[in-house]
């Protein structure tokens, strides 16, 4: 590691440059990164340290910065910025110190930054437990073409933990050649145009297959809507996606809440209820920080700590 002469303020071009060539990241997703590091340079500013170099950056300076967000007032509102909000600005941080790491630069290592709870958003984690995930799955009637098509929707968000949006942009050429397949696994682009792999259960696949089977259309989007009758492409809307699973929801008396998002918390709690790593449920639900990902363990925290009421208490 190499300790750089340059203020930490100096480095703010190079950064975007390498965020830009190196982490193929959009014009926008940098023009943000911009404007949240500008917060940090007016902090430093405020607290006469513009010329403060990455080696120098400590402790205490990451925990005034954050003090310092706590106390801003949003614009518009006039309250206290959200604790989201705040983390925006911690990302950008994050990712600068990722930047001085790769480019061999001293400074404080990104994990020393850790991003506000927001224990608000967590209460608002909502998932439904495995039994009322088959009363879901089972609800469609599957004597008719839409019936199977909205089974294989049902049993492929909760198969894979794909987005709605991800769902929806699914096209039937990926699923060539599922005759002898019993499991399947795709590769696809996902929220900030990053790939990663998702995987299809057999149960999953089943459905495809059967939906596909019954599919006379030349439309090349794997889910399509039948009401339509135009030259159009029929692809099922992200809006669309939500309605489906809302009436079905509605149908066996789900939790008014319950929607595709749902389905994707539900898969989420139920692999880490399994034991399953962190980082790795991180991988398959394409996060690209494991802090996101770590709003399921208070769900599960919570489910220990009722368990170990349960079964270890006196009283």
């Amino acid at each position: 590691m190499n300790k750089s002469n340059k203020p930490i303020q100096k480095h703010l071009v190079d950064f975007l440059e390498w965020c830009e060539v190196e982490k193929g990241l959009s014009s926008k997703t940098q023009e943000n990164y911009s404007n949240f590091l500008k917060k940090f340079v007016e902090f430093l500013k405020i607290k006469n340290k513009l010329e403060l170099k990455p080696h120098d950056l400590t402790n205490d300076d990451i925990w005034q910065y954050r003090l310092f967000l706590a106390r801003q007032k949003d614009s518009r509102s006039g309250k206290e910025l959200q604790k989201t909000t705040q983390n925006y600005y911690l990302i950008a941080l994050r990712s600068l110190l990722n930047y001085f790491a790769e480019r061999d630069i001293t400074s404080l290592p990104a994990e020393k930054i850790k991003l506000a709870r927001d224990a608000q958003k967590e209460r608002g984690i909502h998932f439904l437990n495995l039994e009322q995930i088959e009363k879901l799955l089972l609800t469609p009637d599957t004597s008719t073409i839409q019936g199977i098509r909205d089974r294989s929707i049902l049993e492929t968000l909760f198969s894979t933990g794909l987005r709605v949006a991800e769902l929806v942009a699914l096209n039937r050429e990926q699923f060539n050649n599922l005759n002898n397949k019993n499991e399947l696994e795709l590769q696809i682009i996902g929220k900030g145009q990053k790939t990663r792999t998702i995987y299809f259960s057999t149960r999953a696949l089943e459905w495809i297959k059967k939906y596909l089977f019954l599919r006379k259309d030349a439309d090349k989007a794997l889910f399509i809507n039948y009401r339509a009758r135009t030259q159009e492409s029929r692809r099922l809307t992200v809006r669309s996606m939500e309605r489906l699973v809302k009436k079905y929801a509605k149908l066996v008396g789900l939790p008014f809440f319950t929607s595709p998002h749902t389905l994707r918390h539900s898969y989420a709690t139920d692999l880490l209820e399994q034991g399953v790593d962190l980082r790795i449920i991180q991988e398959f639900l394409g996060h690209a920080n494991v802090s996101t990902t770590q709003i399921y363990t208070h769900v599960t925290n919570k489910k220990l700590k009722d368990i170990h009421k349960k079964f270890h208490s006196l009283g």
